[in-house]
């Protein structure tokens, strides 16, 4: 994670505190799953843990022909 980034923490606490007040505990976990995602998609793009555009058509033309 780059130093210049929010923190997990206060990524989520300002995700929460712009939800409306009357949300549902499902929803925030819901919200917080969604950013865990997002921040563990970036982390992988920074280690160069990616599949070329190429490759995913390949692999996507294999799953559809079996």
């Amino acid at each position: 994670m780059q130093s210049s980034a929010m923190s997990d923490k206060q990524l989520a606490l300002e995700s929460i505190q712009r939800l409306p007040e009357n949300t549902s505990l499902d929803v925030i976990a819901e919200r917080l799953e969604f950013l865990a995602g997002i921040r563990k998609g970036l982390d992988q793009i920074e280690r160069g843990e990616t599949v070329s555009h190429e490759e995913v058509k390949r692999q996507l033309a294999t799953w559809l022909t079996k």
